[in-house]
This record gives structure tokens, sequence and C-alpha cells, in this order.
């Protein structure tokens, strides 16, 4: 098989339009702001396509099929190994990485679920109790890092994203307790995929987090069609919540480290 990497935007999001539910991070990745720091390949002409995603401390491997063409995405994972970094961290559906243990060493981290909002009333009417989500900003930035230190520890965190506007931040006497985030955000392409979802340990079960995925789903709805989450399969509260508030299970996905095995053949650092 003839590894190819692709430029074209366009072809791309039709490509991935064609299951938005699916592929709702790389249709967001697309954006201008996420752009630059992506790669794109395949091996076939509608088969299925990798991303690999160049920026924080560690590139992000993206490859995800539905089963009945998981046979083309392990094919594409073995053309994909002598070209990938010596160190990733890879999102793969189906067995593409059990193919790529032929070259790299894997470090399982979880299995998650990928989920969409197929039901956004559930959403509408979900009760705030006592809290009042607000957005944050780049002046809640101090104050959102000392909370994800304390509640949600070694997350993964994009500063440009609050940008977007689509950080909403729920307070207990002026304290910063909750947030709900996203990873992609894009008016352009229509979605969004909800992430850095987190309460502090001393709020917990009050309902904090939830008022705030709830209220930034309402937020959401208004610039975008489609509304996504990645969640730990084994995190039963996590996957309750959501599924209360109108989000279903789509996909199931590995996430691992790997890193090259010695005398490879590497092409890139």
């Amino acid at each position: 098989m003839t590894l190819r990497s692709l430029h074209d935007r366009a072809a791309l999001a039709d490509r991935f339009r064609r299951d938005p539910a699916m592929h709702l991070m790389e249709l967001g990745d697309l954006d201008d702001l996420l752009w630059p720091g992506t790669s794109w390949y395949t091996v076939s002409q509608d088969g299925p396509v990798a991303l690999v995603y160049s920026v924080g401390s560690i590139p992000t491997v993206l490859a995800f099929a539905r089963p009945e063409e998981a046979a083309r995405l392990e094919e594409l994972a073995g053309a994909l190994a002598p070209v990938l970094p010596r160190r990733f961290f890879g999102h793969l559906t189906g067995a593409a990485g059990k193919v790529l243990e032929a070259a790299y060493e894997a470090r399982p981290h979880s299995t998650l679920l990928r989920m969409a909002l197929t039901d956004p009333d559930r959403a509408a009417r979900h009760p705030a109790g006592p809290w009042r989500p607000a957005p944050l900003d780049r002046s809640d930035l101090p104050e959102l890092l000392a909370l994800f230190e304390q509640a949600y520890p070694g997350n993964w965190f994009d500063h440009r994203m609050l940008d977007t506007g689509q950080y909403l931040g729920a307070r207990l006497d002026g304290r910063l307790v909750a947030v709900a985030g996203v990873h992609v955000h894009s008016a352009t392409y229509r979605v969004a995929a909800i992430g850095n979802v987190t309460t502090h340990p001393e709020v917990r079960g009050q309902g904090a987090g939830g008022a705030c995925v709830a209220a930034l789903c309402r937020r959401l709805g208004q610039s975008v069609d489609h509304i996504g989450l990645n969640v730990r399969a084994d995190n039963a509260t996590a996957v309750g919540l959501y599924r209360r508030l109108g989000f279903t299970e789509v996909t199931e996905f590995a996430e691992a480290t790997f890193t090259a095995r010695a005398a490879t053949g590497r092409l890139t650092d």
C-alpha cells in the first residue's frame, strides 16, 4: 500500500461529513486555528484517514473507522508506521494499535467512548440547581489552571481554546469550582468536541459539573450542528451523566502512548 499525504481541506471535510459523529475531532481540526498543526494520510481514495496533530509536548495520532472499514484502517496503520514520530499519543479504533506494535512499544492508558449529543432537549431541560455557569476568558486562566491542578491533573488543555468563548465555569463564593470547555470548536465546520470537564473535589456530587456541561451544550447549539465528547469507558458516573444529558455512544477506542522500538528506520522525529 502506498501512503498518500492529503492537503485539500475541502476534500477532507467532504469525507468526514459523511460520518460527523465518528469524525468530530477531525472536522474540528480543519479549522483555521488548528489546521497548521495537522498532517493527514490515507492509502485509498475513499478509505480511512489518519491525523497527526503536532501541537503540545507530544504529537497525537487519530485513526478512526467503523467496523466495516477495520481492515483498511489496519492497512493504513501499517503504511503509516515508518513516517510517524518516535513518540506519540494514539487514539485508535479496532486493531490499528496492534499493527503499530510491530514498530512501537505501546503503553495503554484506557479505553474511551466517543459519544454524540443526539437528544439536545435533555440538555436543555437539565436542572441547573444553584449553579449559574458563566463564560470564562483569558483573565480566568490562572484560576482555571489551578482548578485543573487540583481536580484534573495531567489533562490536555490548549490555552487557545479559551479564545473560542466556549468555556463555562461555575463558582461558589466567588471561587471557580467547576468547568466545561471544548477541545475543538468550529463554526465553519459546525462541530464541537466538549472536553476539560471537571469539578473541584469539595463540591463533587452537587450538580456543578452537569450544570456546566448542559449550559455549554445549549451555548454550542447556537453555532454548531454536531456536539460530541470522549469519556473513559470505566467512568460510570460521567457516562451516566452524559447519557442523562442526551449523549449516546458512537464508538469505542483505545488510548495509548507509543514509543518507537530501536532500529526501525524511522523517517521523522
